[in-house]
Parts: structure tokens; C-alpha cells; sequence
């Protein structure tokens, strides 16, 4: 006699298939159509660059906040499909979606000289890194 998998074991139980289920969406089980943005991100001594990948959104419907070291991207998807024949529709199609990803870096970012480019589904970030507050000790004479 084979041993079910724990996950067979879970769908045994309509409270824990149901606790499961609430709980989709944060172990990552996005829809489909359900935009994600994925995220690449890395630093130099002057400042980080985050290239998120989020296809099928147009710019407009992209947004951007930063405050602090905190970093925010959202994304609204909005696409309709419409097929027609001799003038009836045959099918129509909607698909919506958000998504959104936040990220804390090490060093607070300059937002006035941050700049933001998107290109073939990609957003490119390029956020320079604040200066740090500088403190000189004077010499008394």
C-alpha cells in the first residue's frame, strides 16, 4: 500500500483545503493573466539600479514611489479582446490585474535625481544613493 503525499493528506480536510486556499495568493499562486513583477536588483557605490520585468502593462498604467530607502513599483494590467464576424462578436475576452512589489534598500535614495525608463516590458530604475550627511570636527585655536 503506497503512503499519500502530505499534500493528498490536506485536500483530505475541507477546513485545511479551505485554510490553504485563503492562503494561496501569499505562497506566491498568482492567477492566470494575474500579473508579477519580477525583480533584479543591484548597487554600486553611487547607486542601485532595479530592472522589474512587468510585460503586457502599458507606462501608464506603471507607478513608482519612493520614499526614504523604500522602493515601490505597482502595475495595473487592463486588456480587452474583441473578435468579430460579418459585424457579431464571437468572443470577447477582459483581463485585469495588480500587482505590486516593495523593496527596503541599505541607504536611503535621492528621488529628485532618480530616473525611470521602460522599454519592451521593462522598467529600469536607476535611484543614485543619497549623500551622506557629512560632519567635520573643528579645531579649537
Amino acid at each position: 500500500m503506497s503512503n499519500p503525499r502530505r499534500n493528498e493528506l490536506l485536500a483530505l480536510d475541507p477546513f485545511e483545503d479551505a485554510f490553504r486556499r485563503m492562503l494561496g495568493p501569499w505562497r506566491g499562486e498568482a492567477g492566470e493573466g494575474t500579473p508579477q513583477i519580477k525583480v533584479d536588483l543591484s548597487e554600486t557605490d553611487a547607486a542601485y539600479t532595479l530592472k522589474a520585468e512587468i510585460p503586457g502593462v502599458r507606462k501608464e498604467d506603471i507607478d513608482v514611489r519612493i520614499d526614504g530607502n523604500q522602493v515601490s513599483v505597482s502595475a495595473e494590467v487592463k486588456q480587452e479582446s474583441e473578435e468579430k464576424k460579418d459585424g457579431r462578436v464571437l468572443r470577447s475576452e477582459r483581463r485585469y490585474g495588480y500587482a505590486s512589489r516593495t523593496l527596503w534598500l541599505d541607504k536611503p535614495v535621492d528621488d529628485a535625481k532618480a530616473q525611470a525608463r521602460y522599454t519592451n516590458g521593462v522598467l529600469e530604475l536607476t535611484m543614485p544613493k543619497k549623500a551622506e550627511p557629512s560632519s567635520k570636527r573643528l579645531a579649537i585655536e
